[in-house]
Parts: C-alpha cells; structure tokens; sequence
C-alpha cells in the first residue's frame, strides 16, 4: 500500500497522541497525586507525622523516576546504534509499546492501604520505559519525514497534537471516572462509569487500563500509515560494534556533545518538574486527584497552544532561542512554586480563605506546561539539526541518553533535599540550579546544529 508522504506525518504525529496520557495521566495529573495519598497514607499507618509522610511520600515518587531513569539511560543509546545498524526501527517501537501497554494495564492493582508501594512503583516504570523507548525510535524517525526547513512545524505541531491528546483523556477521565474521594463523585458529579466502586477508589484507579487502551486504539494510524524507509542491515554483532565508534566520534562532534550535556540537565529538570506536578499538588497544595486533573487541563492546553506556535517560532528562528527562553521561564516558574503555600506568598501572609495561592498555582501550570513543551519541540528539532536518517537512531539513543543519563540526579536531589528540609515544597529547589547549568550550556551550541561526517 503506498502511503502519501502527508499522510505519513499524520501517522506519525498519532505517537504523540497515543502516548502523551502516560505522562499527563500516569505521571503527572491521576496517577501520580493517587499515588502520593496511597503512599502518605502508608507512611503514616507506620507513624510517619503528616508533614513526615508527605515528604516519605515524595521522597519515593522521586527514587522511582531514579531508579527508572537509570534503566532508560543505559539502553536506550545501546539499543539505538543496535537499530541503525540492523536498518530497523519499527520492531523496537512494537516490543516498547506492549511494555508501555501492559505496564499502564497493571496499574489497576495499585490499591488504597495496599501492604507494599514496591510493585505499584515497578509496574508504573516498566511501562514508562517502553514509553520512553519507544519515543526515541519514533523521534528517530523525524529526519525523512520532511526537508530540514519544515522539521520545526512538524516536531512542535507533534507535539501540539499530543499535548491536544493528552487534554481530551484527561478531561474524559475526570468526567466519567476518577472519583473525588470524600464525595465518590466525577468531576461533573457523576458515580464513577461502568459500575466502578468509588469506596476502593476505582475509578481513580481505572486510570491504568484507560490509559493502556487508549493507546491501542490510537497507535492504529501509526502503524497503519508510518513506512520506514528500506535500509541495508548489518550482522547483530557488527551492529553493536559500531556503538563504541559512535562514542568515539563524539569527540569530533563539539556541538552535538555541548547540546547534549547541556540537555541532560534541562530536560532531567524538566521531566522531574512533569513527575512531581501532581504530588507537589497534592503534598503542598493540598489538592484532590480531581483539582490536580483539573489544573493538568489547563496545563496541557497552554502546552498544546504554546507547541504549536512554538513549532512556527522554531521554523522561523531556529531552535536555539526558543529553547533559551524557554529555560529561562521555567527557571522563574520554580522559584514562585518554591516560595508558595496554601496561605502565604513569598513569605506574605494572606487573609484566611485567599483564592490568590490557587490561582498562581494555575498560572505555575500554565507556564510549565506552555514553555515545557515548547522546549521538548525545540529541542527535538535542534537533535535533528545534529544527525542524518543513516544515524538518527543512535544518535536519538544520545539523546535519550542525555535526558536519562542524569535522569537519577534531579529526583535523587530533590529527595535529599526533601528529608534535609522536611519540606515537599523547599525540596524542588534544586531544580533551578539544573536548568541554569543547562542554559549556561547552551550558549556553546550551534543554532544551524551539525552532521556526522560520512
């Protein structure tokens, strides 16, 4: 069947969209402040205080992205040069989809006063694994999808789309399924769909197979309209060899090497900041599942806006500054988080009742969600910039590497710094310091990027 190199985008950009609720529902805005109150709960019933158990709580959130970050890190340049040697993609984002799909499905499982957090956590990031996999092959893919000119608009109109995505499924789940726990109402005061009993918390906890489904159904076009263009396939032995050449060439590939490093620190910040979304709202706030999806939506439309107009910006300037001005407001947003609670402002008290802390913790939303994803756009367009079709699969492995291979450093810090300061709100601090060390870094990058000499 031949597909049209139109419908071939579309196809791909349906990754975004089938993907992007393991992020905005699993990590973020559901699954994850579900996961804080289970795990608060457990503290305490081992007689944690409150403020102690809030801090266990996200202490263990965060080693669970280390943890996970760690395994993502080692294979994912390993398996990347594997599959530019072979000349096969597709078969890698097949076996990391059914881990993404099985690892959300289990999730149903993770109950209130459970014994154990461990198996709750294990199964979240073995699917968040596949997830993560399965996104560096499909970006690997970028560079035969479009000239170089129009790579800008498709990566952030991708991730427009996905963001687009991830809104709809979050907003369908909190109308028709996750449950307020004091009530055992929907958002739009419903009982939870299907029958789902709100006393166990199921509807909150259908967020596993809701997920898991969704991305069946939507990876459908993927698979049905994305060709992967023929390629000459090497032994499995001489595939692998070529890894420790690509390491090599590094050296002679300055740009690359500084994106690279500068970008293991940006987006570990960032994707510590998506982690720990919905259980600082939770932890600090003080917010329900449903506030916390609530405060998603608003997020993730600012992200799907922001990416798209990003996209063109991209196109038009280049990926460098918008990345840069990027970080520079993720940076600010932080800082007003670190310095917010449910009654003060930077240290002003405010009238018993203020609407003003929610309302500025929205707008922390906003801002995460708009410059989040115009940096993860932007700079996926600048490792384009940096590869050819031939390497775009190992040299996406880097990148998935860069984005993990530090991966344990934010969520490792933050946890330090959550039990040093007994505060789930002081904790995020280190946070600013890692994407400042990220933007001083880019200034050495080349905003026209480099190619592998062949």
């Amino acid at each position: 069947m031949t597909v049209s190199a139109r419908k071939r985008i579309w196809g791909w950009w349906f990754f975004d969209w089938a993907s992007q609720p393991y992020n905005t529902l699993l990590l973020t805005f559901s699954f994850g402040p579900y996961f804080a109150e289970v795990a608060r709960a457990h503290f305490a019933a081992q007689g944690l205080d409150a403020e102690a158990a809030k801090a266990a709580s996200q202490a263990y959130w965060t080693a669970t992205q280390t943890v996970t970050g760690i395994f993502i890190a080692v294979l994912a340049p390993i398996l990347g040069v594997i599959a530019d040697g072979r000349g096969r993609k597709m078969p890698w984002i097949w076996a990391f989809s059914a881990m993404y799909v099985f690892g959300a499905f289990v999730l149903w499982w993770t109950v209130p006063g459970m014994s154990t957090l461990f198996w709750a956590a294990f199964w979240f990031g073995f699917g968040f694994i596949g997830m993560e996999l399965a996104t560096n092959f499909t970006n690997a893919l970028m560079p035969t999808l479009a000239p170089r000119e129009d790579i800008g608009k498709v990566s952030g109109t991708g991730f427009a789309f996905g963001y687009l995505g991830g809104v709809l499924a979050l907003f369908a789940f909190l109308l028709f399924f996750a449950e307020n726990a004091e009530t055992g109402k929907t958002l739009i005061g419903l009982s939870p769909a299907f029958g789902l009993d709100p006393a166990t918390r199921e509807g909150t906890r259908s967020v596993g197979p809701f997920t898991a489904l969704w991305y069946v159904v939507f990876m459908v076009p993927f698979f049905l309209w994305v060709r992967e263009p023929a390629a000459a396939g090497k032994s499995f032995g001489a595939a692998l060899s070529g890894l420790g050449r690509a390491v090599a060439g590094l050296k002679d590939r300055p740009s690359l090497l500084v994106f690279l490093v500068a970008s293991m620190f940006y987006r570990d910040a960032l994707n510590a900041t998506y982690a720990l979304g919905g259980a600082f709202a939770s932890n600090v706030m003080g917010w329900t599942v449903i506030q916390s999806g609530v405060f998603g939506i608003v997020a993730a439309i600012a992200a799907t806006f922001a990416s798209w107009t990003g996209g063109k910006l991209d196109s038009s300037v280049g990926p460098k500054p918008v990345i840069l001005f990027a970080i520079v407001v993720l940076t600010a947003t932080i800082v007003v988080m670190m310095n917010l609670t449910p009654t003060s402002f930077f240290g002003h008290v405010l009238g018993e009742g203020s609407p003003l802390p929610n309302m500025i913790f929205y707008g922390c939303g906003v801002m995460i969600g708009a410059a989040g994803g115009i940096a993860q756009a932007a700079s996926r367009t600048l490792m384009v910039f940096h590869t050819s079709a031939q390497d775009a699969a190992g040299d996406f492995g880097f990148y998935g590497l860069s984005g993990k291979a530090t991966a344990f450093l934010a969520p490792a810090l933050i946890t330090f710094a959550t039990l040093g300061t007994g505060s789930a709100r002081l904790g995020i601090a280190p946070l600013v310091g890692l994407f400042l060390i990220g933007l001083v870094l880019m200034m050495w990058v080349k905003p026209q990027g480099e190619r592998p000499a062949r």
